[in-house]
């Protein structure tokens, strides 16, 4: 009996101790201290960053009071890259968001664009993760710290295209999400998701995007980044993003910033077609609930996302580990599925079965 009781007690500790942890959002407000970052021509990227990662964090808290709220830094200090990751990890992370301003020899550049971690494009944004990673010679003896990486050698970037992310899919969802928000409620010039070699997001193990907001090179631009409205819009806007990734309640619709003349506005956004469905496979999944007629109007799809690749698989690909799955074609990502149905109960009660043959997998959902 006595036994009985302490093991249950341990366990309502452990149910205790989850439930405490919650959502963990890490908010990393790029260089600061001794480290600048880009410098405008009156202010400078590091306090940017600072200002719309506390306006971020503050939001989050107040619309989500369940979320546990991170800072790598709150205020101007210097804080070495590894240490930024190492603060992800340490807190369980489930979600990383590294704040930036750009900058540009061209200063006529302008506009948001969100990285994920990759090597797609790697030529093209070179100069990009080389000015970021740079940041790491400040510190004494980072070859140590670094293994040896140089951050202003090619051939040290080698080691990015070696080491495949596990959370690319989720960083490519999350970072959408960004792009769309910006782009549709600020009306900002869009640069597109891109894919870089950051050190930050290498070392992080969690989903994670690196932000920046805008070219502090750019006269106008740097005016617009600096005015408060423009601070709280774009803090709504990441909240709203956020929001839509998690699949939470959004808070109040951003309104629309005056846009000075180097942010134009951008076309109305097309509405967002169903993913087109292009294969399933027939072999049956324990329990699977059975496919049941389209419902006329709208319903929501609960799913569990096992995989997901650049190219099409076959069904006996090894990636696919011998389960059926269905899989969609979501922009360049053929993403597959072992569970669909209408109930999310459902979904979440095969995830811990599947997560011994895919400990990454988790529930997503859709509209059709």
């Amino acid at each position: 009996m006595r036994k009985t009781l302490t093991i249950i007690l341990a366990l309502l500790c452990t149910l205790s101790m989850m439930a405490a942890k919650g959502y963990t959002v890490v908010l990393d407000a790029g260089h600061g201290g001794k480290d600048p970052g880009a410098v405008g021509k009156f202010s400078q990227e590091k306090d940017l960053n600072l200002s719309l990662v506390l306006k971020v964090g503050g939001l989050l808290k107040e619309q989500y009071p369940d979320l546990n709220i991170v800072y790598t830094r709150s205020t101007d200090v210097f804080i070495p890259l590894q240490t930024r990751a190492d603060i992800a990890n340490k807190n369980n992370a489930d979600l990383f968001i590294s704040i930036h301003t750009n900058a540009s020899e061209n200063k006529n550049s302008k506009g948001v664009e969100t990285f994920i971690l990759g090597t797609e494009k790697a030529e093209k944004n070179l100069d990009v993760a080389m000015r970021e990673n740079a940041v790491m010679k400040l510190e004494s003896d980072y070859k140590t710290t670094y293994q040896g990486f140089d951050p202003n050698s090619i051939d040290s970037y080698i080691m990015f295209e070696l080491m495949q992310n596990n959370f690319m899919d989720q960083s490519l969802q999350f970072a959408t999400q960004v792009q769309k928000h910006f782009v549709g409620h600020l009306n900002r010039s869009d640069r597109g998701v891109q894919q870089a070699s950051f050190w930050v997001l290498l070392k992080t193990a969690c989903p994670a995007i690196l932000f920046e907001m805008g070219f502090i090179s750019n006269a106008e631009e740097e005016k617009y980044l600096n005015a408060e409205s423009t601070m709280d819009n774009m803090a709504t806007a990441l909240v709203n993003a956020f929001a839509a990734y998690t699949h939470r309640q959004e808070v109040k619709k951003v309104e629309k910033p005056q846009v000075s003349n180097d942010e134009p506005k951008a076309p109305k956004e097309e509405p967002a077609k169903p993913d087109t469905l292009i294969n399933q496979n027939t072999q049956n999944i324990p329990n699977t609930p059975s496919t049941q007629e389209a419902p006329t109007s709208p319903q929501t799809y609960y799913a569990l996302q096992v995989s997901a690749s650049r190219a099409p698989l076959d069904a006996s690909d090894p990636q696919l580990k011998g389960v059926a799955c269905e899989s969609r074609k979501v922009g360049d990502w053929y993403k597959y599925y072992a569970i669909i149905d209408t109930d999310r109960e459902k979904v979440a009660a095969k995830q811990q079965e599947l997560k011994q043959l895919f400990p990454d997998c988790w529930i997503t959902k859709w509209i059709e």
